[in-house]
């Protein structure tokens, strides 16, 4: 098999993740070529900040997951999409992936949201906030790198939970929190939630070899075993007497 062939088939086996990232490519290509006004414009129009949200939401959480802000971070996202989307959407199938990934963009936006906005009308930040710059793909890639946990088989899988978990939570208890860090939370804590999409489905490994426990003699100490098969023990047969 080509690498040609072997690309096709990886492509074909996760369709979702890549007919995502190629729309995220044109995306950037969009606000790569953009004026800078129209930038400003087009990011704040695709944005799912406040302001966003309480004019048209269902358009702001849906537009929102197609752009990056930064068009230079799309191969670090392309990457990323490999990694975590593409093994993810592989593993548990195209509808089982996007429900994931969907309810955790749209749970982290909104709960991320509202809590801006409580700290709005608490005083603790500006009202300017209401429309900063809310857009990116990164709540769905939270949320796959959460539930790709259950694909690692243990030990293992205790030791990717938490570099997942210092990752996305160390942001929260250093003090320089974000309403940003505080969504991608969200989206792990949500795939991390859909462990009973994963029922059935196969893990990751190594290979575990039979273990061959020593045979010990009458002293304690172990006696070597042949790998030769021991012979046959010979079956006595009583010859039958004629009549």
């Amino acid at each position: 098999m080509t690498a040609a062939d072997r690309i096709r088939r990886w492509v074909c086996s996760s369709p979702g993740t890549h007919i995502w990232l190629l729309i995220i490519g044109i995306t950037s290509l969009v606000i790569a070529a953009a004026s800078e006004g129209l930038e400003t414009f087009l990011l704040h129009r695709t944005s799912s900040n406040i302001h966003a949200l309480t004019k048209h939401p269902l358009q702001s959480l849906l537009i929102s997951g197609f752009w990056i802000e930064s068009p230079s971070s799309f191969l670090l996202y392309a990457v990323l999409f490999e990694v975590f989307h593409a093994n993810v959407e592989r593993w548990l199938g195209t509808l089982r992936w996007l429900v994931t990934v969907a309810v955790a963009h749209v749970a982290a936006t909104l709960v991320s949201q509202e809590v801006l906005l409580l700290s709005i009308q608490e005083h603790a930040v500006p009202r300017s906030m209401k429309h900063v710059v809310d857009i990116g793909v990164s709540y769905g890639l939270a949320a796959s790198a959460g539930v790709l946990a259950y694909r690692v088989a243990r030990p293992w899988r205790w030791v990717y939970l938490l570099a997942v978990t210092l990752f996305f939570g160390v942001p929260l208890v250093t003090g320089g929190t974000t309403y940003t860090d505080l969504g991608h939370a969200i989206a792990v804590a949500v795939g991390l939630a859909c462990w009973p999409l994963t029922r059935g489905r196969g893990t990751w490994g190594p290979v575990r070899w039979p273990v061959r426990w020593p045979v010990r003699g009458p002293t304690g100490k172990p006696v070597g075993v042949s790998r030769t098969a021991a012979p046959e023990r010979p079956r006595s047969r009583r010859s039958r007497s004629s009549p």
